[in-house]
């Protein structure tokens, strides 16, 4: 893309949407994205850091009075600087309180779609990190509100699991002139944020008021950096600092702006669904629209419900695929048929499990096998017809050539049986030879003629039994690769559940250094419901193993 598109915006009824024209592009993404969204409140410089990202001095929209420029989400795919065979996606938002805004809403749902689509979401505010800077991050609290995990219980507040799902966080802020010193010591900008970020002791409502919102960063995103900018140019140049030369902008600004994106470079992650699976550009888009219907009816977006949705799309999709692998090589075939059935048979098994590697590079969460099952039962119904066609092909070639090929037995048998009446018609004209010698005769076709059937049919068991054998192969190597895959998948939720628990060890260990003893132990509940849920992960895969055991 040279340039940025509207990717969500609001319909003339005022409900969100998803734009066609962005869906079309995201769909033609087949490798994993990295997505990097800003959020922030309106005229604080988002859109030039996501420039800076992209690349470019110019790109989404730069506002240089006091109305929002950029309205809804915009979406930038670019090629990943660092990542080959990745895509780098960025998404701007809406300015965060901007007055002319109807709905109370839009502002938090803006937020919660840049909290569910990213792999990294940034916070860019101006000035310092102050007790208003953090309240003025109210989206934060409400998103135990706006976001569920599970769909089994809709009243349940299921916020522990966030830390799972949820992107890692950036602080940027921007025009800051602070000295970064606490307490008279240097420090870095990370430890600034963490110090921003740090509780107070006590029960009364105004501790309880100042310390929720920084619970609910540090709860839901423990993975946490901070940039602190300074002023980019004089302030006669900001309205037109997307046109400015490098010489014309601070080498400071450009120092903290290169750090920045080298960072986000490095160390943002490729986007993955609830269950560990890898989101490209098709699935993004997917998952977009999902969430934004969603919203747009009026319910709570579900990232359970999202994954099952997803699953449904692309099993269906990746069954059409592997379907289409087969057919289209099998097709190739034809055009030498007739065949001996064992080499039929061969190509069928290679192309088989082709097939189910197509399907299994694309599927994710058919844990009952129901759409391997599906295209198990398409294979065969296809190698079926492929057979009766090299079957018609091969009578049809015994009738004008002697060699034998698949079906020559049965079309000798045809043959013979043919001879035998013509004989009879002769042998009833012949009056020369005696009765007994006719006997002899008929019992010498009939002879033949049984010779023939039992040959025949040993072919059609000879032929049934290469069938079976290619089926069960084909079978094994199913099951293997669905056992693979199952494998990856636990693997991947061990991974997830792991990098959530490690991340609640070391906050709990930082409140319990800090007496926040209360906190510490809710915390280590929730450590607990994570690892009886890796249990269960590794049971349902040993489970799995036992019922369906993989042949060496």
């Amino acid at each position: 893309m040279d340039k940025p598109v509207c990717f969500i915006d609001t319909d003339s009824a005022g409900k969100l949407r998803v734009q066609q024209s962005a869906l079309k592009i995201l769909d033609q993404i087949q490798q994993p994205v990295v997505v990097v969204a800003v959020v922030g409140l309106y005229r604080t410089g988002k859109s030039h850091l996501m420039n800076r990202l992209a690349g470019k001095q110019t790109g989404f929209a730069l506002a240089s009075t006091i109305e929002s420029k950029t309205k809804g989400i915009w979406m930038w795919c670019v090629s990943h600087p660092t990542k080959a065979g990745t895509t780098l996606v960025l998404l701007d938002t809406e300015g965060l309180g901007d007055m002319d805004k109807g709905d109370p809403k839009h502002d938090t749902n803006i937020f919660s779609l840049a909290v569910l689509l990213s792999s990294t979401l940034v916070y860019n505010s101006r000035g310092t990190i102050d007790n208003k800077a953090v309240m003025e991050l109210q989206f934060i609290t409400e998103l135990s509100e706006c976001i569920k995990v599970k769909s089994s219980d809709e009243d349940a507040d299921d916020s522990s699991e966030f830390v799972k799902f949820f992107p890692s966080f950036i602080w940027t802020v921007r025009d800051f002139t602070l000295e970064l010193k606490i307490n008279d010591k240097d420090v870095t900008e990370d430890e600034y944020l963490e110090f921003a970020l740090k509780l107070k002791h006590g029960t009364s409502r105004s501790v309880i008021e100042y310390n929720f919102p920084r619970e609910c960063i540090q709860k839901f995103f423990p993975s946490r950096k901070c940039f602190t900018f300074p002023f980019p140019t004089a302030p006669e140049n900001m309205s037109h600092l997307g046109s400015l030369a490098s010489a014309d902008i601070s080498s400071e600004f450009l120092k903290v702006t290169d750090h920045f994106c080298k960072f986000v470079f490095h160390d943002s992650c490729v986007k993955r669904l609830k269950v560990g699976h890898t989101v490209t550009g098709r699935v993004l888009g997917h998952l977009a629209k999902t969430y934004v219907d969603t919203i747009s009816s009026g319910a709570v977006p579900c990232l359970e419900n999202a994954v099952i949705a997803m699953a449904t799309i692309e099993n269906k999709a990746a069954v059409k695929e592997g379907l289409q692998v087969y057919q289209s090589e099998m097709e190739k075939l034809k055009d030498s048929f007739p065949l001996e059935l064992k080499d039929v048979s061969s190509e069928h098994q290679h192309l088989s499990s082709t097939a189910t590697q197509a399907f299994m590079k694309r599927s994710f969460k058919d844990t009952d096998g129901k759409y391997l099952k599906s295209l198990e039962e398409k294979i065969i119904k296809l190698f079926d017809e492929h057979l009766c066609q090299n079957e018609h092909a091969s009578k049809k070639r015994c009738h004008f050539h002697p060699p034998r090929l698949v079906f020559a037995e049965e079309v000798l048998e045809v043959f013979l049986k043919q001879k035998s009446v013509d004989s009879k018609a002769i042998l009833q004209a012949d009056k020369k030879l005696t009765e007994k010698e006719k006997k002899i005769k008929e019992e010498k076709e009939k002879a033949a003629l049984l010779e023939q059937e039992i040959k025949a049919r040993e072919e059609k068991l000879r032929q049934l039994e290469e069938k079976m054998e290619a089926e069960r192969q084909s079978n094994e190597e199913r099951m293997r690769q669905m056992k693979e895959k199952m494998d990856e998948e636990m693997r991947l939720q061990r991974e997830e559940t792991e990098r959530a628990m490690n991340r609640k060890l070391r906050e709990q260990a930082d409140l319990l250094q800090k007496s926040f003893k209360e906190e510490a132990d809710v915390m280590r509940q929730e450590m607990e419901e994570f690892k009886r849920q890796n249990t269960e992960s590794n049971r349902a895969g040993e489970l799995f193993s036992s019922l369906h055991p993989v042949p060496f």
